[in-house]
Order: structure tokens, then C-alpha cells, then sequence
């Protein structure tokens, strides 16, 4: 069985969400923050060198980062790679290359301006180039996906995939932050993946996981 080392409040929600849309067994290890650094409690350094979440443990194999726990477990466990509703776009088809753009894009170009423009927020400090960065970085990439999806329900046309759950760190946290008002193609979008009843569990468990609330 899996299991899934989960942090509170973390990006390891998106593998409970993808667990509970994948249909398979899995067990989840909850960690809690340290509150006086809203860091990973030093557990998890014995579980992963880098005492980071999520982690996942499936017989004697230990794997970290998120987009390659994604990637492992669409290519795994999807039922059937044919269907219109796969997870994973056929490795044949013309989809398949858009979708591991998607996929890898979550946790790379759209990162990083992101949590410079969170960080940045509740540190507080002027800064002399990140603030104009981030908020440049931003821009491009919110405008860039609010674009594509004005022509495509989900990121790979109307196959929702597992580049949708890997992506929705960003958008939700986009979303929390206030910087969606300008982008409704994004809004819709936040609420399409949102309305998704593996999303809808995998936010009341990761509710029940959190001990600090």
C-alpha cells in the first residue's frame, strides 16, 4: 500500500486529491507545522534527507518532489490510458507532449514568481529588483493561462489530467492571495477544479489532518 507522508497546509494535498481520483489503496502519515517557524517538524528528515512534504513510500521505494510523485503515480495506477476520462493522455497521441509541458510547468515557470510574491508579502522588506520581478513573472504567467484556457476547459483541451491537480497549488494560492480578479478564465477555472469530488475529499481530509486549526 502507499503511503503518503502529508504536511498540514503544504502542496501534499494535491497527492491525496490525485490518490482519491486514482481509486487506489493508500494510507496517509500526517505531519504538523512547528509554530514558531511554520516549517516540517525534523520527522520527516527520517523518512526523506531533505525533511520536505509530500514524500511517498510504496514497499522499498521512497519518493519525493511533487511532479515526480505525480508523475509516477498517473503512469502507475490510471485505469485504463485510452479513456476520454484518463488521467494521462495516450503516450501516442498528440496530447501527450502538451500534457507533460503542463505537468512539469506547474512546479518550475509557475512556481517560483509566485512564491517570491508570497514571500515578499508576508516578509514585508522593500526590495530593489525582487518585488518588480515577481509581480512581472506573475503577470506573464496568469495572463499566459488565462489565455489558453479561453480556448481549452482544462490545460491538455477537455481531458482533465494530472497537470490540472499538480497546477492547482497555484491557482488556489493565486486565488487566496486575490490575484485572480483580473484573469476570469482563471476563476472559472478555480472553481471547475474545485467543484471535482476528489478535490472537494481530498480538502475535507487535508481539514481533518490539520491539527492547528
Amino acid at each position: 500500500m502507499i503511503t503518503l507522508h502529508h504536511l498540514n497546509k503544504s502542496r501534499s494535498k494535491r497527492i491525496i486529491w490525485l490518490l482519491e481520483e486514482l481509486r487506489v489503496p493508500y494510507q496517509v502519515k500526517a505531519y504538523q507545522r512547528v509554530a514558531e517557524t511554520n516549517l516540517a517538524p525534523a520527522e520527516l528528515k527520517a523518512i526523506h534527507p531533505l525533511g520536505k512534504s509530500p514524500v511517498i513510500e510504496e514497499n522499498d521505494m521512497v519518493l519525493a518532489e511533487s511532479g515526480a510523485i505525480t508523475e509516477y503515480l498517473a503512469d502507475k495506477y490510471v485505469a485504463d490510458k485510452s479513456a476520454a476520462n484518463s488521467l494521462v493522455p495516450a503516450k501516442d497521441s498528440a496530447e501527450y507532449p502538451a500534457y507533460l509541458q503542463w505537468l512539469h510547468f506547474a512546479e518550475s515557470s509557475a512556481a517560483l514568481p509566485l512564491l517570491l510574491h508570497y514571500f515578499l508579502k508576508i516578509d514585508g522588506s522593500d526590495t530593489r529588483f525582487l518585488d518588480g520581478y515577481s509581480k512581472q513573472e506573475l503577470a506573464l504567467i496568469l495572463g499566459y493561462l488565462n489565455d489558453h484556457l479561453t480556448n481549452n476547459k482544462w490545460l491538455v483541451g477537455e481531458q482533465f489530467t494530472a497537470a490540472d491537480i499538480l497546477l492547482s497549488f497555484i491557482i488556489e494560492m493565486a486565488g487566496a492571495l486575490g490575484l485572480l480578479n483580473d484573469y476570469p478564465k482563471l476563476m472559472q477555472y478555480l472553481a471547475a477544479l474545485q467543484a471535482r469530488p476528489a478535490a472537494q475529499k481530498a480538502a475535507q481530509l487535508e481539514a481533518e489532518y490539520d491539527k492547528t486549526s
